[in-house]
């Protein structure tokens, strides 16, 4: 049975480990009130994701910029697929304003792919991340961006802004990649991280994740592991899939949170510097735990090993 027959079947009953609880307090509110006013789009919302209601209650969001339709149509994501509409040049101040109401010291932003746009939406990624930083001196900037085609141009806009983290997900394991992400290829993603560590050199960290249950075997995900430190990623994020609609595909095995924590030993050994690893993982959830810049003044380098290879130091300074 294929994945298009596989959508729509009835969903498996939850294990215990994956119940979420509904927000309780006002923090909550006050975050969903403030991101109205702004008109700002969020990840935790469009995607549906499960830990909308523990982030929001924290005070913390995921940003996501360009508009709410992406023009691609990943058999995992809940995003809509449509003709975006044009970009909103007041959005980069919208987000620095919540960034500042919210007294955020770590920021996540995000968007949808607008492969309609000749660079992907890549300078309006430059311009956010220099109007939160005008906003808020001091605050980390993560950005969680597509993949761009590839294109150097448009690395180098989101580049010249100077994040300190830059999140590209490979998703899933090679094999399944044809059927889980749209337009999107393994060796593609493998290829921004590659140039994006190359061009950054020591001034900022590399980061992807994937997403677990989608019926890839132990040694593919090791395998993916293994490529993505070869491509000198710094940082990972491993969760369980969660279908999120009937429509999507489906969820083909729960991961136990034991065998989350075997990765993550595993991943560490790997010489990864960070992994989050566990069932409700995310790649913003927590995001704020990494401690960049306790980490960095901290840490002596040492260069790492991966099946013979040497790999380029995988601690960077801070600007």
């Amino acid at each position: 049975m294929n994945n298009a027959q596989m959508a729509g079947k009835p969903r498996p009953r939850l294990p215990e480990w994956l119940r979420i609880q509904l927000p309780t307090n006002d923090t909550f509110f006050h975050t969903k009130n403030l991101l109205e006013d702004l008109k700002l789009h969020t990840v935790c919302e469009s995607a549906k994701c499960p830990n909308q209601s523990e982030c929001w209650s924290k005070g913390t969001a995921t940003f996501m910029i360009a508009g709410d339709r992406c023009t691609r149509a990943c058999g995992f994501c809940a995003v809509t697929t449509a003709k975006p509409l044009a970009l909103e040049s007041d959005e980069p101040t919208r987000v620095a304003e919540a960034s500042r109401r919210m007294k955020l010291k770590h920021v996540v932003i995000t968007a949808v792919a607008r492969d309609d746009l000749d660079d992907g939406g890549a300078e309006h990624f430059r311009l956010t991340i220099e109007a939160v930083r005008a906003a808020q001196p001091g605050i980390v900037i993560e950005v969680l961006v597509p993949d761009f085609l590839d294109k150097d141009r448009s690395i180098d806009a989101v580049l010249s802004a100077n994040p300190e983290i830059f999140n590209h997900n490979l998703e899933t394991v090679r094999r399944l990649t044809p059927s889980v992400r749209s337009r999107a290829t393994y060796d593609r993603s493998l290829s921004v991280l590659a140039k994006v560590k190359a061009k950054g050199r020591n001034t900022l960290y590399t980061k992807s994740g994937l997403m677990l249950g989608l019926g890839e075997t132990e040694a593919e995900l090791l395998a993916a592991m293994e490529d993505l430190r070869s491509a000198g990623c710094d940082m990972l994020t491993l969760g369980q899939y969660l279908q999120p609609t009937l429509k999507h595909l489906p969820v083909m095995e729960f991961i136990p949170p034991a065998k989350f924590l075997e990765y993550k030993t595993t991943a560490e050994r790997m010489g990864f510097i960070h992994v989050a690893s566990g069932p409700m993982v995310r790649s913003s959830y927590h995001a704020d735990a990494f401690g960049l810049k306790a980490l960095v003044s901290e840490q002596t380098p040492q260069p790492a090993k991966l099946n013979g290879f040497s790999l380029p130091s995988t601690a960077p300074k801070l600007r």
